[in-house]
């Protein structure tokens, strides 16, 4: 099924002047001679992406920052009495009508949207994000894996956006600084409230979550051979050297001094040689 303002994986049908005419399903979609590669022939699969161009489905081997239906960070590039246009690494700008900018955009900033379809079948830039987030069916269990962009900051912490469909929050005492809107990180399902919210966090839970603080902590030991902190050092110090809460860092502690690998000084930790 031909996808607008998706990439997707297409077969080349025959090859002309024009360039190369792609199989989609019972249609053929026109691959600008200038983009075919050297070593194209019919029945090569080609990764391209396709668009609307005059209404007429075209396909080009540039691929955008973003997708339909996936959010991103970018940048203003003109404003004019028609909207404003953004920059998404294809020719052609992403157009944000101004019925979608909750506050007017300003050329030269960066602004989180989302990337929708028309009812036309044109790209266009939301900066509604509320409006695109599902709030029901969700589909994520407790403690498993997800991609988060950074949306927007508040007093609790960051709005952070899930697989490009949920909105949660990433508390406060898990933003480090130098965290900015449209960051991408990896992140785990700390909790699904009744009412549906989704609390996120940096850290895997249990088991998992220990292991990885016990080899994140091994690993800045195995650099430096010592490091000064302890169980009175402020937490804050802890999540600036180890990006981990005193909570997990007293967990990974216990793990490797059972282990044998550390030693306890009243100053701080010391890697115990092999």
């Amino acid at each position: 099924m031909l996808e607008i303002g998706r990439v997707q994986t297409l077969t080349i049908d025959y090859i002309d002047q024009r360039g190369a005419w792609l199989q989609a399903g019972e249609q053929l979609i026109l691959l600008p001679a200038r983009q075919v590669p050297e070593d194209a022939r019919p029945g090569s699969p080609l990764e391209v992406f396709v668009y609307l161009h005059a209404g007429t489905p075209m396909a080009t081997m540039r691929h955008p920052l973003a997708q339909v239906g996936e959010f991103a960070l970018l940048r203003v590039n003109t404003v004019d009495r028609n909207g404003t246009f953004l920059e998404w690494g294809m020719e052609k700008e992403l157009l944000a009508p101004f019925s979608e900018q909750p506050k007017r955009m300003q050329q030269g900033r960066q602004y989180l949207v989302r990337v929708c379809l028309d009812d036309q079948g044109r790209c266009f830039a939301s900066g509604r994000i509320d409006r695109w987030l599902e709030q029901e069916n969700i589909e994520l269990q407790e403690g498993q894996p997800v991609d988060m962009l950074i949306w927007q900051f508040t007093d609790l912490g960051a709005k952070v956006i899930l697989n490009h469909r949920y909105g949660a929050l990433l508390y406060r005492n898990e933003v480090h600084p130098g965290m900015k809107p449209g960051d991408a990180l990896k992140g785990f399902v700390k909790s699904i409230r009744p009412d549906g919210k989704i609390d996120v966090t940096l850290h895997p839970g249990g088991k998992a979550g220990t292991d990885r603080a016990m080899e994140t902590l091994l690993n800045a030991l195995e650099k430096t051979g010592f490091l000064p902190l302890h169980d009175h050092s402020p937490a804050d110090l802890i999540r600036q050297q180890l990006g981990m809460s005193k909570k997990t860092f007293k967990k990974a502690v216990g793990g490797l001094y059972k282990a044998g690998r550390i030693e306890l000084t009243p100053k701080g930790i010391r890697l115990k040689k092999s």
